[in-house]
This record gives structure tokens, C-alpha cells and sequence, in this order.
């Protein structure tokens, strides 16, 4: 058979897919939103815990069998350079692991997408060599949906692959490719990744050697998480936020966001929680309002409260809404927003971690006015009156002689965004006992209750 025969079948089978498969899901109930499943007996089987939360050390019970989070990125929005799809490509994503574990599996999205998203081909496996697209030898498998090697998402929805037994490593890159043979609408994508992604004309979903692979991109594309099986892991830990959780202005393909450093404290010191850490930033967003990606008020559920063996949410958000237009000048508002992300953690039995606003004098949006707006905010965190628990990032990397700037050293330049060691900074800064212990919800009236009574700060 010609190559060209080989496409035009595919065509065929992809347009045979579209009437059969959305049919399919809407009856198996696989279709989720953004998330993996999350009720029923599936979502019962991620959870692992029977219904049960605490015991005694706020960590629930690790079951055999339990899926958890070791990556993620939350979808921001279409790709506007792939309005009609990527249609004969093969779209391989690198992404960074936490933990490891005995099988994985995926979650892919089309939220953004205006039709339904055909794939004929999906593959994973584990990168030979950081940030290149070759794989190691022996590990590409093929990925399936319900036993079938092809899927299609309905527009705005997703779908998470079955089991695949791979050995995923801790602290490694793997490959998710993916092919789709016929135009979808626009790509569902993570931008500003830092990591280098590849795209191949063709269908090479199993190529293990990656030559065909000579497009790059710093996107994410169509794929939002990685889950695996690790009967010893304690659960995972969402860091949700901003271009800062996001890790803009870090070495690409070098993982030195902030919750990479943080994934390498959990795995190297005495004691810590054995997690999977989720990154669940957003360059450009806003708790209160939709720009750069939904509003952190509306993705919290399915970023971060909702996804399976989550035990905490570390929240750095809200410093966006001070410095973009049209400038939040109330400081009320952003704290009972931020309020509100605790109440939602609160309802799934999870702890909710609070990060002060990092300093951004010199940036060209510093006023006094939103400087105080700033201060005012973190006056409330530090107070206890939000979070659980509270970490002091603005203590950590501010200039300790012109406070409402970065140390020069943990700028990345920007005055806005830290530098490698800056991140680094927070990283080691968060005392990992304040991932440990169940929330500590407190009665009240009005926007405090159910906040934390008690902070946890490091100076």
C-alpha cells in the first residue's frame, strides 16, 4: 500500500471514528470535562481511599492500585497558530515526571476545540535524553482508549487513556505523542512551557529514533496530564498559580520551575511525603477574572480540588489582578477570592497551602497604589486569615533593604519574575512539613469560614 493510500485509509477509518466514537463515550460516560473521572465507581477506584479522609497524620492511606498525578499543565486556551488542528502531523509532547511508577496513563483535552478531535494514533514512552525526542530503547508503547487505538473527543470535553504498563522513572522526561489525520478546529494547548516539544509530517506516533521530529515548539499540545501507579506514593501536591508556579523566565528544558525543585526535596529528604507534584500554572492568569487562560475562581475544581490523590494545594495567585488592567484595587476582593479556593479544597477534604505575592518594584506596572493593594493582600495571609497554612515566598526572595523589589539575584531581570535561583529559592524555602496534616477547618460567619485558624509562616 502507497503512503498516500495508507492516509486517504485513515481518513476514511477517522470520518467512521467521529459517528461511532461520540456515541460511544456519551453512553460510557468517559467524558469528564478536564479531569479524570471523578464520580461513580471510577472515580471511587482513583481516589483509592474507600470514602475515607485522615489518619491522624492528614495523609490519607496510599492503596494498591491507586492512580496519582506525577504531571500536569492546565489547557489555556486554542493554539492560535493550529485553528484547523495539526492534520498528518504527529505531535510528540515532553513532559517532566515526579514520581514513578508501574503503568501510566493519560489525560487528553479538546476543551478549546470547536469539533469533535480525531486521533487515529497515541504513544508514550521514556525520553532517551532530556528535552530530545528520541526514546529510550524498549520502551514505546502504544496507548489505547476503551481497547481501541483510536479516540475522538467531542469539542470541549476529554477523555483518559487506558493502562499501559511502562516503568516510568522518577525525575525523567517522557514522550506522549499523538496523531490526528484529519482537520479538528483549534489545538487545546499549554503555552510557555519551557520545555521543547516536536512535531513530525506523518504518522511516526511509534517512531522510537524521533528523526522525523523537526519542528519545535514550547507548547504543550492536546495532552494535560500523566497519571501512574505507585502503591507507595502518599498522594500528590497541586501547585496552582501563575506565570511564577508556571515557571516563565526559568531554563528551558532544564526543569527549574519552582515546583521542580520542590519535587526533588520530596524525593531526597528524610521524611517527607512521598507525592507526585502537579504544576497547575498559568502564565498570565488571574484568580478573579478570565484572561490568559480561565479565571482561577473557575479552574480550581478541575486543576487542582478535583483530580485524584490530591492531598494539598500550595496557591500562589492573585498578582496579575493587581498589575494588569483594569488594576483590582480592592484588596477585599482578592482575598475573599482567594477564600473561596480554600472553601473549594475544603469540600474535597484537602489541605490549601497560601503563598505571599512576591514583590515587583521596577516593573513597569509599580505604582504606590498597587503596591499597597499588594501589602494589604499579604497582611491577610500572613494573619492566618485565608490558608491553612502560610508560606512567606515575598520574605523569601525580597530585597531585604528595598522590599517592594526581588534581590537582584533572584531576579530574572523583569523585576517581575524570578530568575533560576530565584525559583530555586522557593523551592527550598517551603518548609515541607506544612504539606503534611489534614485542614484545619474553623466555624464562623461570613467570607472566613471554614479558613484555617492557625498559620504555619517561615521567616
Amino acid at each position: 500500500m502507497t503512503r498516500r493510500n495508507g492516509y486517504a485509509l485513515l481518513a476514511g477509518l477517522a470520518a467512521v471514528v467521529v459517528l461511532i466514537s461520540c456515541g460511544i463515550f456519551a453512553l460510557t460516560g468517559l467524558m469528564t470535562g478536564d479531569g479524570p473521572p471523578r464520580e461513580g465507581r471510577d472515580a471511587r477506584q482513583d481516589r483509592g481511599d474507600g470514602g475515607r479522609h485522615g489518619n491522624g497524620t492528614g495523609l490519607r492511606p496510599a492503596a494498591v492500585g491507586q492512580w496519582i498525578g506525577t504531571w500536569s499543565a492546565s489547557p489555556v486556551g486554542p493554539d492560535p497558530r493550529a485553528p484547523h488542528g495539526l492534520p498528518g502531523r504527529s505531535v510528540r509532547n515532553v513532559v517532566h515526571t515526579s514520581i514513578g511508577g508501574t503503568s501510566a496513563r493519560i489525560t487528553l483535552s479538546n476543551r478549546f476545540g470547536t469539533t469533535p478531535l480525531v486521533l487515529s494514533h497515541a504513544s508514550i514512552a521514556v525520553a532517551a535524553a532530556s528535552g530530545a525526542p528520541a526514546a529510550e530503547p524498549g520502551t514505546m508503547r502504544p496507548v489505547t482508549f476503551r481497547g481501541k487505538p483510536y479516540v475522538t473527543i467531542p469539542a470541549g470535553g476529554s477523555v483518559v487513556g487506558d493502562r499501559t504498563a511502562i516503568k516510568v522513572p522518577y525525575d525523567a522526561e517522557l514522550l506522549v505523542t499523538l496523531f490526528s489525520p484529519v482537520p479538528s478546529g483549534p489545538v487545546t494547548y499549554h503555552p510557555h512551557s519551557r520545555q521543547t516539544g516536536y512535531t513530525a509530517v506523518g504518522d511516526h506516533t511509534e517512531d522510537p529514533s524521533g528523526g522525523a521530529y523537526r519542528s519545535r515548539s514550547n507548547n504543550w499540545r492536546y495532552v494535560t496530564g500523566v497519571e501512574v501507579l505507585n502503591p507507595d506514593a502518599d498522594g500528590a501536591v497541586v501547585l496552582f498559580g501563575d506565570s511564577i508556579t508556571d515557571g516563565m523566565t526559568s531554563t528551558v528544558d532544564a526543569n527549574r520551575r519552582y515546583p521542580d525543585v520542590l519535587s526533588d526535596r520530596l524525593r531526597a529528604e528524610p521524611g517527607a511525603p512521598h507525592y507526585g507534584v502537579l504544576n497547575q500554572g498559568i502564565s498570565g492568569n488571574r484568580l478573579l477574572s478570565d484572561n490568559r487562560g480561565p479565571s482561577g475562581l473557575s479552574r480550581f475544581g478541575a486543576d487542582a480540588a478535583n483530580r485524584p490523590g490530591v492531598r494539598v494545594s500550595v496557591v500562589l495567585l492573585g498578582i496579575n489582578d493587581i498589575i494588569a488592567p483594569p488594576h483590582e484595587r480592592d484588596p477585599a476582593r482578592i482575598v475573599a477570592g482567594l477564600r473561596e479556593l480554600v472553601r473549594q479544597g475544603h469540600a474535597r477534604q484537602q489541605r490549601v497551602v497560601g503563598g505571599t505575592l512576591l514583590p515587583f518594584g521596577g516593573h513597569s506596572s509599580w505604582t504606590p497604589e498597587l503596591e499597597s493593594v499588594r501589602n494589604a493582600v499579604n497582611e491577610e495571609i500572613r494573619a492566618g486569615r485565608v490558608f491553612d497554612t502560610v508560606v512567606d515566598f515575598d520574605r523569601a526572595v525580597r530585597d531585604p533593604y528595598a522590599p517592594t523589589r526581588l534581590l537582584t539575584a533572584y531576579d530574572s531581570g523583569d523585576h517581575l519574575h524570578p530568575s533560576d535561583e530565584g525559583y530555586r529559592r522557593m523551592g527550598q524555602w517551603m518548609d515541607l512539613r506544612v504539606l503534611k496534616g489534614g485542614t484545619q477547618v474553623r466555624s464562623g460567619k461570613g467570607s472566613e469560614a471554614g479558613v484555617g485558624a492557625q498559620a504555619s509562616v517561615r521567616y
